[in-house]
């Protein structure tokens, strides 16, 4: 009896811990104190967990019509050629007949740190975040009273400003060069060498003058819509993000699974974590733990004044024994961090005790008949 008195256990037993704690610091029939929202999921709920809620890239412009024009920047270097009607003019002597045309091209300069170039009888003339053509008119008009029907034609022989970063993952990361006919933002994810890694998890985050929006890569293959038209000084970072959800209680693996897709429901979430165990589930207490925005709870017509924050901790209930449920999981949508539990049936905890029950009474039984067995045994010995 002595080597019962000590059954095996893989760590301390949790009434030595609270006994031996120096300092205990416990909460009212120890809960967390976390309040939560519990909602069934219904036809009316579904509407609001059918789609992610994923940023976009239309608000930035630039997904229809022709490529943007793109207005001369700080370091570009310019070429501006100067034209008369004829000879004898401001720049175009009277003696021009060696000349192959009345114009003259002043040397290459490069746009200061002012946004400045310096054009004779003109003096500084702003030019960048101009278009060539603006500034050209700008030009003509100060000339106008001083040259002979001046027109201006300014080339772009080295452009410094209309470039695109593009870190992350991608092969080979760099600041690629916006043409005159426009770029999109797979063009220059292509012109930096590709992804490095799998497109189903990859996110593409664009940054331009404050603004930030982030969108799924397999999105910008599916829509083209939001395949844009980049700009001078856009920062756009190739992110891959691991989405993962946990699997609890009587599934048929409990664990941490990854998505491996773009669009993962929660029916194929559950399908992946082996289904519900016929042995031990409830169908009806299907569980899933989310925070959810205050504003789309409220849009549902729950009371969200009891929480605080921007996120409120909403516990969605799948009634599986319904046949609808099986529709409805198969276009609620997964969001990465999104907790699966799915609870124990009422019948398996009756079913545990009469193990318990069983196992005792046999354990009595079978000492019963050893003790019997005995007996018999030392009675034939002394027979």
């Amino acid at each position: 009896m002595a080597s019962c008195t000590s059954l095996p256990r893989s760590g301390p037993d949790h009434k030595d811990v609270d006994r031996d704690a120096a300092v205990k610091v416990t909460t009212k029939e120890r809960r967390v104190g976390i309040d939560y929202a519990l909602i069934d999921l219904s036809k009316n709920v579904l509407s609001y967990f059918t789609a992610p809620q994923p940023t976009s890239f239309k608000g930035f412009g630039g997904g229809r019509g022709g490529a943007p024009e793109i207005p001369l920047g700080y370091g570009d270097v310019v070429q501006v050629a100067i034209f008369e009607a004829q000879s004898g003019g401001l720049f175009i002597p009277s003696d021009a007949g060696s000349r192959p045309g009345n114009y003259i091209s002043l040397p290459e300069q490069t746009i200061d740190r002012n946004g400045t170039i310096t054009i004779p009888y003109a003096g500084r003339v702003p030019a960048a975040g101009r278009l060539k053509e603006t500034v050209e008119q700008d030009v003509e008009d100060r000339l106008a009273s001083r040259a002979i029907e001046p027109q201006v034609v300014i080339t772009t022989t080295t452009n410094r400003s209309s470039q695109v970063a593009v870190l992350g993952d991608v092969n080979n990361p760099q600041r690629v060069q916006i043409s005159p006919a426009g770029e999109r933002v797979l063009d220059v994810i292509s012109a930096a060498g590709g992804l490095t890694t799998n497109n189903i998890e990859t996110n593409v985050t664009l940054q331009r003058r404050g603004k930030t929006a982030t969108v799924a890569y397999t999105t910008l293959l599916k829509n083209p819509a939001e395949n844009i038209y980049v700009a001078p000084d856009d920062t756009i970072s190739i992110d891959h993000e691991r989405r993962t959800y946990l699997a609890l209680g009587a599934a048929g693996v409990s664990g941490r699974f990854d998505f491996e897709e773009s669009d993962l429901t929660l029916g194929e979430a559950i399908a992946k974590a082996g289904g519900l165990r016929d042995d031990r589930a409830d169908p009806a207490q299907v569980l899933l733990y989310r925070l959810v925005p205050r504003k789309t709870v409220a849009a549902m017509h729950v009371d969200a004044t009891r929480f605080t924050g921007e996120m409120v901790p909403v516990i969605i209930r799948a009634n599986m024994r319904d046949p609808a449920t099986l529709f409805a999981v198969q276009q609620f949508k997964m969001e990465d961090k999104d907790i699966i539990y799915i609870s124990n049936s009422d019948s398996v905890e009756l079913v545990k005790f009469l193990d318990i029950v069983n196992s005792v009474s046999s354990t009595v039984s079978g000492v019963a008949d050893d003790t019997r067995d005995t007996r018999n045994a030392v009675q034939d010995l002394g027979n």
